[in-house]
């Protein structure tokens, strides 16, 4: 999933930043400042005390084993216990939990790839995104795995801090140098044009097919869950929907406060308001499973995202 998209980032635009810095100040305040917080609030609130009964109070969520613990049967680690489940040792948390554990790791991640989408539908100043795009995936292989760290510990959901390192790595790190290396490569060896027109033409539709696969084995897994509660994906959507309203109009007030112009405020707005969900997915996979309920949490961000960012999408065209 992540490849393509880190493939597209022109890593040249950067360098060019430091001419428009107020956008680049603002989304870097929103995505790293105030939204993994804010994120963590308002799931906290709704998850853990309003929609706690719904859920149901005895619900519980059978999550991998924290990478490079091994602890006894029966021990207490964080909010969890271990217990044995078909032979293997695993981790009983609170469900509230594990669907809270999975929007954490949604609110800690900055979209850098639809952001580009939603710019180009509101008419956004694209070169400015691309830098955006490209600072925030910087940042991200630092800030990801210590704040992400931090929140979960916080939630009583601790996770060694080598599990979040290694899924950093794989996630974001590794497709982020074998996208620069290979567009260099590329583009010196074929050049630009065939570089846009056939490469990325071919790889664009890999992303999409691996992200289906991926939904389509969660969704599976998590199908007795879904049918024995069906408003299961209400109860998570409801602050995930919230959250992403409020980033996106914060982040568009301050931008009016700044005073930038209306194609540099709608995707630095916007750039916060959605979520890397590919991260997202993929490292609450590897941290607690592909049946877990944060692995769920994740994928209902992806499910309400697109309609929600389109509706904003509008709502910046009408106040352009």
């Amino acid at each position: 999933m992540m490849y393509p998209i880190m493939v597209k980032i022109d890593f040249g635009s950067v360098i060019k930043a430091s001419k428009n810095t107020k956008p680049i100040c603002l989304t870097l305040f929103l995505n790293w400042c105030v939204k993994p917080f804010t994120m963590y609030a308002i799931a906290s609130f709704f998850l853990g005390t309003l929609f706690y009964h719904f859920i149901g109070t005895e619900a519980i969520d059978l999550v991998k084993m924290p990478f490079g613990l091994d602890l006894p049967v029966g021990a207490e680690h964080g909010a969890g216990t271990v217990v044995l489940h078909e032979g293997i040792k695993m981790l009983q948390i609170p469900l509230w939990r594990s669907y809270f554990a999975g929007c954490i790791l949604l609110g800690i991640a900055p979209c850098t790839a639809m952001v580009l989408v939603w710019s180009y539908l509101a008419r956004g100043n694209d070169g400015l995104t691309l830098v955006m795009v490209a600072i925030n995936s910087l940042t991200m292989l630092v800030l990801y795995g210590l704040l992400g760290g931090f929140l979960l510990g916080v939630g009583r959901l601790p996770v060694p801090w080598q599990a979040l390192l290694l899924s950093v790595t794989i996630y974001v790190a590794l497709p982020l140098v074998a996208g620069y290396f290979s567009r260099k490569w590329i583009m010196k060896t074929k050049g630009e044009v065939w570089f846009k027109e056939k490469f990325l033409h071919v790889l664009t539709p890999i992303t999409i097919m691996a992200l289906l696969a991926t939904l389509v084995l969660l969704f599976s897994f998590k199908g007795d869950v879904i049918l024995a509660n069906p408003l299961t994906i209400l109860w998570i959507a409801v602050p995930l929907f919230i959250q992403t309203i409020f980033i996106f109009g914060l982040g568009y007030g301050l931008a009016k406060l700044l005073k930038l112009s209306y194609e540099n405020a709608a995707p630095a707005a916007m750039i916060g308001a959605s979520n890397h969900f590919e991260v997202a997915i993929a490292t609450a996979v590897m941290l607690f499973g592909i049946s877990s309920g944060a692995a769920l949490a994740t994928v209902v961000g992806v499910l309400i995202e697109v309609p929600v960012m389109l509706m904003l999408v509008g709502f910046c065209k009408r106040t352009s």
